[in-house]
């Protein structure tokens, strides 16, 4: 099927988390959508010509117009099919609250892991304690609550489960564990991994784990 066949059409990799996170964002909506595989290695016409200014995964295609970034393709599934499980809450405070974490997420998440996964040693290990921080500053924003929006899943569920399978990968690199070091964030994800969207769009973590060591050898990065 092309992308002018499907009404919409998703741009992405296998291993990574920003389409995964449009992907269980169209799997609550219950939206069908074809998915595109990109090599990254060499970008297709297709995502040039639909991401000119970045050149990045992922892109929606939604009757022939392109979104792009993640973030802001979740907002726009969440306006533009209002019917089903809703992705935002509806009040403008609890919404604003919602894009704060999710940048937050995005801030910190790949490049507080990105510190540690090009270094080793002594450096190596600040840069884990770094990350977990990060984690745990999530962490105390859950608290008690199933979900970060309280008692339903949504917008910043769907903006951090997305690097579960990343996360669980780092910890086999830098050494840590998500259910001893921060085990309210690991209640949350088992949570989360019982929704079909969830389990079906986050990739294998030893296959992330896999790629991630040899993206340590291929920049020389050896423990």
């Amino acid at each position: 099927m092309s992308s002018t066949e499907s009404e919409v059409v998703v741009i992405g990799s296998w291993g990574s988390m920003y389409a995964s996170r449009v992907r269980i964002a169209l799997a609550e909506k219950s939206i069908g959508y074809e998915f595109i595989e990109e090599d990254l290695s060499d970008k297709s016409p297709l995502l040039l010509k639909h991401n000119p200014i970045y050149k990045k995964i992922p892109v929606m295609i939604h009757k022939g117009k392109p979104i792009c970034e993640s973030l802001i393709i979740v907002q726009y599934i969440h306006e533009t099919w209002k019917d089903g499980y809703p992705l935002l809450p509806s009040d403008p405070y609890l919404k604003s609250q919602a894009a704060f974490w999710a940048d937050y997420i995005d801030k910190h998440i790949y490049s507080g892991a990105k510190k540690f996964l090009m270094s080793k040693g002594e450096e190596k290990q600040k840069g884990v304690e770094e990350f977990l921080g990060y984690l745990k500053v999530l962490e105390s924003e859950l608290g008690e609550k199933p979900y970060f929006n309280g008692e339903s899943f949504g917008f910043v569920d769907i903006a951090l489960i997305c690097y579960y399978s990343h996360i669980i990968a780092f910890g086999k690199i830098g050494n840590f564990s998500v259910e001893k070091d921060t085990p309210k964030l690991f209640a949350w994800a088992t949570q989360c991994l019982k929704r079909e969207s969830v389990s079906k769009a986050l990739a294998d973590p030893n296959k992330i784990y896999e790629s991630l060591i040899e993206f340590r050898k291929r920049n020389g990065i050896e423990d």
